[in-house]
């Protein structure tokens, strides 16, 4: 058995990332901030316990990134559009509402989990049933946040009919034909994130859909040794993390000034001695 945890409260991981298969049930203690790498470690496994602390988001298009770690495979698996929304938009999911979208398999209050790692250790030869039932267990359990309900529900229908489209000119276009104070804002935190970024999260999303996991991890790999050396990039960390006046000035000052043939430069095969080997 492996259980990963973050140190401390305030973060499970936001970022980093590691490589590994294990024949062996693998627990992951959402307890905190969870992005990135965090998001990496966690998501692709069975076991996944979200507490009241937890605050899950998929940023990346805000620093001129996309939604690596596996994006493109665990986003359009959420149901729905759930996935191309938190992508887009960079949404923070907290407590119960992890839950909720399918990103965690278990409620654990935070209280509880010092308890729950020792019945968890507890365990000899552990086997998947043996670590399930300890967790419903203690899911059954916590209360905490039991009567909320989730953050998004009152605007899924909204998020089911308005994030879609063959281009995302066409999902701008349905926020804006819409044009609701909720699609508006929506539309309004988009315009904030680089163009080029979001449109090759778009077209991730789009194609993960029917991708294996490796074949996922094989093309973000792609994606992200060129987007690391994108002009958007550097200049997102620029605005976002470094200067911090979030103001970033994109290379592209629009979608449509981001064509369909600079987001498959991103795509592309790289030469083979440079290719992600699984």
């Amino acid at each position: 058995m492996v259980i990963i945890k973050g140190a401390g409260t305030k973060s499970f991981c936001a970022g980093g990332d590691v490589k590994g298969t294990l024949l062996i049930p693998y627990i992951a203690l959402l307890d905190g901030i969870t992005m990135g790498g965090g998001v990496g470690l966690s998501v692709h496994g069975p076991f996944r316990v979200a507490t009241q602390r937890s605050v899950f988001a998929m940023p990346e298009t805000a620093i001129g990134l996309f939604p690596d770690v596996g994006g493109g495979y665990f986003l359009p698996r959420l149901g729905g559009r759930l996935g191309v929304y938190l992508a887009l938009t960079g949404y923070r999911l907290t407590g119960r509402d992890l839950l909720r979208a399918g990103i965690a398999t278990h409620f654990v209050e935070a209280e509880m989990l010092e308890n729950l790692e020792k019945d968890l250790l507890g365990l000899h030869g552990a086997t998947a049933i043996e670590v399930g039932k300890i967790l419903d267990d203690y899911h059954a359990n916590s209360k905490a946040e039991s009567d909320t309900v989730f953050s998004l529900q009152a605007h899924m229908e909204q998020i089911n009919s308005l994030f879609v489209g063959k281009t995302l000119e066409e999902v701008f276009s349905n926020l804006e034909k819409e044009g609701s104070e909720w699609a508006l804002t929506q539309l309004k935190t988009m315009k904030k994130m680089s163009p080029v970024s979001m449109k090759v999260a778009f077209r991730q999303i789009t194609e993960g859909a029917s991708k294996s996991l490796q074949e996922c991890l094989k093309t973000e790999w792609r994606i992200g040794k060129r987007m690391l050396q994108s002009d958007d990039f550097h200049e997102g960390v620029r605005a976002v993390l470094v200067d911090k006046d979030n103001q970033p000035k994109w290379k592209h000052s629009c979608l449509e000034a981001c064509t369909p043939e600079t987001v498959a430069e991103f795509f592309a095969p790289l030469p083979a001695e440079d290719e992600l080997q699984l």
